[in-house]
């Protein structure tokens, strides 16, 4: 397993942890997604995510599911900053 850190922004931050499509998109390929919020109220999300591997993180990434997924959920794709462990 691998972990990483993602931040990012949204549009309606109330929306985005409501929303069911993280798990729907990335819990049968077997990668678990813990959200986070900025406390002091901000757009500025975050997600600590296990995956198998990296190959399945970015492949997952760029479906058609996922791209309709984060627009669906208001992600802001250029402000997505991904870390990795270690």
């Amino acid at each position: 397993m691998i972990t990483l850190m993602i931040f990012h922004e949204v549009d309606d931050v109330e929306h985005w942890v409501a929303s069911p499509k993280r798990e729907e998109l990335f819990r049968p390929l077997g990668i678990k997604v813990r959200p986070f919020r900025d406390p002091q109220g901000s757009n500025r999300i975050g997600l600590i995510v296990e995956t198998p591997d990296l190959e399945t993180w970015h492949a997952a990434l760029q479906t058609d599911h996922a791209q309709e997924a984060m627009k669906h959920d208001g992600v802001r794709p250029d402000t997505i900053l991904e870390l990795v462990q270690g």
